[in-house]
């Protein structure tokens, strides 16, 4: 049995601003299992992703607009178990940028076997926990890849995110969202 990979904190200088609502997260709809994120554990966090694997994907997009994302989502979950390997609970899927076709990535654990659709990253993450009603995601990524930039001298080579609400939830938690800026080692 293999030691699960996790997410580890870089202990340093943290952004004092907290997310619009933090603290004040809706509880999930019945029935449904979307992901609470603590905002001390993940807004304005920094995190080493040497030992983070992932699964990749991709989505169709018009516009930068998913299309078919619940089905990329099924399909990526079905190959992490065809290939054997674990998703761990609340497990990060990430979406990245992209106007026709856009990277899907989910968190896994396991000895996953070496082939283009197994990423492991490494680097560094930067994370900030938000609200992005429709039209605001843009914006957000926005600020983040500049705030990023600030701070680390340089731009992200990639920014993702991971919608933590579903069509039950999305509204009552305000579209919350992790946005998350990518230093690759």
């Amino acid at each position: 049995m293999t030691e699960p990979r996790r997410r580890i904190l870089i202990p340093g200088d943290r952004a004092q601003a907290a997310p619009p609502n933090a603290g004040d997260s809706a509880p999930p709809a019945e029935g449904c299992d979307c992901p609470q994120l603590d905002p001390a554990d993940w807004d304005g966090v920094e995190s080493d992703w040497s030992d983070i694997t992932f699964l990749r994907a991709s989505v169709k997009a018009l516009a930068g607009v998913p299309v078919g994302f619940d089905a990329a989502r099924a399909a990526l979950f079905a190959r992490a178990g065809a290939l054997g390997l674990q998703v761990p609970d609340d497990a990060m899927l990430l979406i990245g940028e992209g106007k026709f076709s856009r990277p899907l990535l989910l968190e896994v654990e396991g000895d996953a076997p070496a082939s283009k659709e197994v990423v492991r990253p490494g680097g560094l993450a930067f994370s900030r926990l938000i609200e992005a009603p429709w039209g605001e995601l843009a914006k957000a990524a926005r600020r983040l890849r500049d705030e990023a930039g600030e701070r680390y001298g340089r731009p992200p080579a990639a920014i993702y995110a991971w919608y933590l609400t579903c069509r039950s939830c999305s509204r009552e938690r305000n579209f919350e969202t992790l946005l998350v800026a990518h230093y690759p080692a």
